[in-house]
């Protein structure tokens, strides 16, 4: 089994075992398996995000508390390591959240009318090259109006459609609240992906969806839980600031009251794991906290200069068990 069940003061308590989906290349480069020994669909991001985790996921897996209750993620984004406990075969209550309503709107449709985002999707797949049909679908959400009355598939289907085809697989909208990214011209988009959708729509049964602000999404939030933190990354230079996901950016203050919560949820009696950019202000912020720098690869960027390898904080409010981090 990937779990077993333990009995502790605060609750019942789900450990989590070694994955069975996962193998590594001769190299030591993790591989994540999409399908288990019965031929059947693990669940994966279905959406590629900035700050996304999948990389970094054999890493972090180490720093796992070794049990806990429920899973929270205020900042899903990707989801990728929540996605990562569910192919390890934990089963337990889950709360996911995030401030972007399209993004939850997909998630909740992908959860509870699957087909009918099939059938949306399969429109799109047959125009996920052309140039034209990218800048209409985009479009949609100029007429505000107009907008709201599309159904919650047919918004899913754009979101989902958009994030496979514009460039770099980039979320950004302006001031207006309005996606303004342009076409990727991806040689062989992955729009339909029928096999990985379902299996997310299993892993997202009965997990809690809603789009709130993250201190009012972890009130709930009790002993013996699990809760990773992954804001927008505090920038690295003044004119490094993509933190702007919806049009209300991510300030300084906001990391100051995120850091707040953090140790609040420490007093709760949580396993708080918390990643953010390797930066003075950050550092400061978690002084006295377990802190580990890990590597990370960035590869969405509008500069091609700006891709590449990042140092990044992992910061805990317990003592990881595996202390080989950084080798």
């Amino acid at each position: 089994m990937f779990w077993q069940k333990r009995e502790r003061g605060c609750g019942s308590f789900f450990a989590l075992g070694q994955p069975r989906a996962v193998q590594r290349s001769g190299s030591g480069v993790l591989l994540v398996q999409r399908k288990n020994k019965q031929g059947k669909a693990l669940p994966q991001p279905v959406v590629k995000w900035a700050g996304g985790k999948g990389q970094l996921l054999d890493r972090y897996s180490r720093v796992f508390p070794p049990a806990f209750n429920a899973y929270h993620e205020p900042f899903a984004g990707g989801a990728a390591v929540f996605f990562a406990i569910r192919r390890r075969g934990w089963s337990g209550k889950a709360y996911l959240n995030d401030l972007n309503p399209e993004l939850i709107n997909l998630y909740v449709v992908i959860r509870d009318n699957f087909p009918a985002l099939m059938e949306e999707l399969k429109v799109h797949e047959a125009h996920k090259n052309n140039r034209d049909y990218y800048y209409e679908v985009r479009n949609w959400d100029r007429n505000p109006r107009q907008f709201s009355r599309l159904s919650p598939a047919k918004r899913a289907a754009r979101t989902l459609f958009l994030n496979k085809t514009c460039y770099n697989g980039l979320y950004r909208v302006n001031r207006s609240d309005y996606f303004n990214v342009p076409f990727g011209r991806i040689k062989n988009p992955r729009v339909l992906d029928g096999d990985n959708l379902q299996a997310v729509s299993l892993a997202l049964q009965d997990v809690s969806l809603t789009c709130r602000d993250f201190e009012v999404a972890l009130a709930a939030a009790g002993p013996g839980d699990f809760v990773y933190l992954d804001p927008p990354y505090q920038p690295l230079t003044r004119t490094a600031s993509f933190t702007a996901y919806t049009r209300d950016s991510f300030s300084l203050l906001d990391q100051q009251r995120l850091a707040r919560l953090f140790a609040e949820l420490e007093q709760r009696g949580c396993w708080v794991m918390l990643s953010n950019s390797y930066t003075p202000e950050i550092q400061a912020l978690y002084q006295g906290y377990s802190i580990q720098v890990v590597q990370a690869s960035r590869a969405i960027n509008s500069r091609t200069e700006g891709r590449g390898p990042v140092e990044e904080m992992l910061i805990t409010s317990y003592r990881p068990r595996d202390q080989s981090l950084l080798e």
